[in-house]
């Protein structure tokens, strides 16, 4: 094996760098190779990799797959940290406001990176317009709420309009052309092919290092089309913990902010209260970060209620959509 490098610390975002995988343990130039036609082109990709998957494309036993992983772990340092280290790596946590005070207040600062944001609602009630904001936003310098960064959406239900992107970014003063340039769009046609395009993502992020936000609007509308019935629903709840878990993978090894709407449904159980629930199940409130529920009030006023979060109360914020964007909502009833 080659002789180990020094982990050195990359300036601009306190992550560290790596040395190649075809100088780990067991792994040559072939299986590298391959390992990199497979999506695993660095330490940390193939680090939080299956063994039976890398066991697959390298064809390769799983013993050796499991033990190449092992090794990588152990040069990402992924083991036990104290919770001062944890702390520390929590410094590297950025924010990107919505566009309103008052929603940023409700999220603890606005959509944060290493993490799933999950906003969920009926049809109209403004899950993409805040997406829509969020890909101008995640573009702004820091001073003014942004990551200075690229953005990658995966549209699954044809909703992306560039007309609506030009619109918001002359309300900010910027370029309109440079900001849907700096988007980068995949169309969803199937719930495959949204697993695929997610799995190309560290490929667009390897090419263009300033990606800092992820949009996947929506999660369930291609899987809830395709899987009709009780007896897929256990094929279906399977993909979909896969392609969240691979969505927070992304978030953590890039310092992502992963934004991600979701349909609705009514329980016809319950009988008081609001009836309407997330699709998806316990999978997408399970691995999601933040979940926020968004209903339309009165007078064009949208509510916000952060429904799940590790550490933030519940609580409700009101905003309002217009043509310049989202907006803090003016003294209106609920």
């Amino acid at each position: 094996m080659a002789e180990k490098e020094t982990k050195v610390k990359a300036e601009d975002n306190g992550e560290f760098e790596y040395k190649d995988i075809k100088d780990l343990e067991g792994v040559g130039s072939a299986i590298a190779s391959k390992l990199k036609n497979a999506g695993y082109v660095d330490i940390i990709s193939l680090a939080t990799a299956n063994p039976l998957t890398v066991a697959e494309v390298c064809e390769i036993g799983e013993t050796t797959a499991r033990k190449i992983i092992a090794e990588a772990r152990e040069e990402a340092k992924m083991n036990f940290m104290s919770g001062l280290e944890f702390e520390d790596k929590r410094k590297q946590v950025q924010r990107i406001t919505t566009g309103s005070k008052a929603l940023d207040i409700l999220l603890g600062g606005g959509v944060e990176t290493q993490a799933i944001t999950e906003f969920y609602g009926e049809y109209g009630s403004g899950k993409s317009q805040v997406a829509f904001q969020l890909s101008i936003n995640a573009q702004l310098p820091p001073e003014k709420g942004g990551l200075g960064g690229h953005v990658i959406w995966i549209d699954t239900e044809g909703t992306f309009r560039p007309s609506r992107v030009e619109q918001l970014a002359i309300a900010q003063n910027l370029d309109p052309k440079t900001v849907l340039e700096n988007i980068k769009i995949g169309r969803a046609y199937s719930s495959d092919h949204q697993i695929l395009l997610v799995d190309k993502i560290p490929d667009i992020i390897n090419a263009d290092p300033k990606v800092k936000l992820v949009i996947v609007d929506s999660m369930m509308a291609l899987f809830r089309a395709e899987y009709v019935g009780r007896g897929t629903l256990a094929d279906r709840q399977q993909k979909v913990n896969v392609i969240m878990h691979n969505l927070q993978r992304l978030a953590d090894r890039f310092n992502l902010a992963v934004y991600v709407t979701n349909q609705v449904m009514a329980r016809p159980d319950v009988l008081f209260g609001d009836p309407t629930v997330a699709v998806g199940g316990h999978i997408i409130g399970h691995v999601a970060t933040y979940r926020v529920y968004l209903r339309k009030g009165k007078k064009g006023v949208r509510v916000a209620r952060l429904v799940d979060s590790p550490n933030l109360p519940e609580g409700e914020a009101t905003f309002e959509v217009t043509s310049e964007g989202v907006k803090d909502a003016e003294e209106k009833e609920k």
